[in-house]
């Protein structure tokens, strides 16, 4: 007969495999905004890029994961019985929330929900006291900072390199005079990047930090490679004539999306494998129910199981909620005047308030623009590669300190940034981009709420119930995804319901008039 602990571990494994799924529909979808928004790539050549990436960095994760949640509580002094129900709850909220959100093309952060869950859960099964707070309140913290440091560093690098470029990113001699140190300095955000974040378990890499950056300083070693990409750029370009130039900062923006997938799959893999992984050993080595579960810090995990869940989270990318959530992500930022997007009306109000605040200003974006296809070019090449590089180096630096981002947050923070910068929110459907972005953000600040009670009652029936409670939270987790599939299809065709003739085959297409239809929001590819 099927104990609770091992019926537990079972169902915590296979929520294991659903929720890699739903990282991949909701925060990996993030990875491919900028590329997809200045249409370097369509998207599915851009996912199934980044879904490489998250694959070989998943594969090049760190042999051992942490399972106490960056220390938010502490699983030794509770029971086995105890700690497996918290771990299991955590999915069950998980996938719940992550697959409503991407059904309405809301971005959120798995590290943020994953953090509250499992303080839910705790908070509700121990008590305050098995909680430490100090730590909580640097993960809030961290996130705060992570938003507001990548929003004003976009804006910031995006100006600058606007106000050398202007609007002729794909003039050559201007790409001749300014592409070379921009391309270098994005290169050289890159490198560091994959140094101190990507790379950081290989021992070569490790190796070369130590001897090299460690040994120079870290800025003195970075403005050598800005100076060696620099030049090395400037061969390319004058070697090359008339075909290096127009793909100049396609070019960055791809490696950028490269960059931070591999990344994302590197390390946000824990976020989702932890919880699954701590109920299998402590099922694995624990004793009776009622001893405290005697499990260290460190999980070993098979090589293989590591790939496989990046093969998951990568397949989450190609689903329909995931073009959901970059569809609204890349519209918020677009350039463009009109847009279709979903924002509630004080959000719209509050933004239109906003905005009247100051001087109105004439936007620095080039002018809209379609691609080959005819499709919507939200952004220019330049502004993509500004946003992938900023995230990149954002990351970096928080990961340096030891502060847990969200790649989401960090991301969609800077399409705010470069968007602000170049003044996409000055005309045409302004409140509405304003709004909804307000709307994001809000939503980010709501969720830890929802994440802490939802989970906290999960856990309690899951520990007080023991296997039924397990089947009543199963029972709920398939009723709640039902019902949030019924309202995010029916929220998707009152909102998006009239698309153009011309969009059947694709997405983003606007009339032959040059003007885009206010309802219009189509299908991406």
């Amino acid at each position: 007969m099927l104990t609770f602990e091992t019926l537990a571990m079972l169902v915590g494994l296979a929520m294991l495999t659903w929720d890699c799924v739903e990282v991949g529909r909701n925060d990996a979808a993030n990875l491919v905004n900028a590329v997809f928004g200045a249409r370097v790539l369509r998207r599915r050549t851009a996912v199934l890029i980044a879904g490489v990436a998250v694959v070989l960095g998943a594969s090049f994760s760190a042999p051992v994961m942490e399972t106490t949640r960056k220390g938010l509580f502490d699983p030794t002094v509770l029971k086995i019985q105890m700690a497996i129900a918290i771990y299991v709850s955590v999915y069950f909220v998980d996938t719940v929330l992550l697959y409503g959100f991407s059904g309405f093309g809301m971005p959120v952060s798995t590290t943020a929900l994953l953090v509250f869950e499992v303080v839910g859960a705790a908070l509700f099964l121990a008590g305050p006291k098995n909680i430490s707070w100090n730590k909580v309140g640097d993960v809030i913290l961290a996130i705060v900072l992570s938003i507001a440091i990548s929003l004003t560093m976009s804006f910031l690098v995006m100006r600058v390199f606007r106000g050398a470029v202007r609007d002729k990113a794909d003039d050559r001699d201007t790409v001749l005079l300014h592409g070379p140190w921009i391309a270098g300095a994005i290169l050289t955000w890159l490198t560091w990047f994959m140094v101190f974040k990507g790379l950081k378990n290989i021992e070569l890499v490790n190796d070369l930090r130590e001897s090299v950056f460690k040994v120079y300083g870290d800025w003195v070693v970075l403005l050598a490679i800005w100076g060696v990409f620099t030049l090395l750029i400037h061969l390319v370009l004058v070697s090359t004539h008339q075909r290096g130039y127009k793909y100049l900062f396609s070019v960055t923006a791809v490696l950028g999306m490269i960059c931070m997938a591999f990344a994302f799959g590197q390390n946000d893999l824990a976020n989702a494998a932890s919880p699954g992984l701590s109920s299998f050993t402590l099922w694995r080595h624990g004793g009776e129910p009622t001893d405290l579960a005697n499990l260290g810090t460190e999980i070993p995990i098979p090589p293989w199981a590591l790939f496989i869940c990046g093969l998951l989270m990568a397949s989450g990318m190609l689903t329909k909620y995931a073009q959901r959530v970059t569809r609204a992500a890349v519209n918020t930022g677009s350039q463009f005047d009109h847009v279709s997007l979903y924002a509630p009306e004080w959000c719209q109000r509050f933004a239109h308030w906003c905005r009247t605040r100051g001087t109105p200003h004439e936007p620095l974006a080039p002018k809209v623009a379609l691609s080959e296809t005819g499709k919507k070019i939200h952004y220019d090449t330049l502004r993509a590669s500004v946003i992938t590089g900023v995230s990149a180096s954002v990351i970096a630096f928080a990961s340096g300190l030891g502060l847990p981002v969200s790649t989401t947050y960090v991301a969609f923070a800077a399409v705010l940034g470069t968007g602000m910068s170049d003044r996409v929110f000055s005309r045409g459907d302004a409140d509405l981009k304003l709004g909804r972005a307000i709307w994001v953000v809000t939503c980010w600040f709501l969720t830890p709420v929802i994440a802490i009670v939802a989970t906290g009652c999960v856990a309690v029936l899951v520990y007080r119930l023991s296997i039924a409670g397990l089947f009543l939270c199963l029972c709920w987790n398939l009723a709640a995804r039902a019902f949030f599939h019924h309202r995010a299809d029916a929220h998707e065709r009152r909102f998006h319901k009239d698309v153009h003739p011309a969009d059947q085959e694709g997405g983003d297409s606007v009339p032959a008039s040059g003007e885009a239809y206010r309802t219009e929001e189509p299908r991406l590819d």
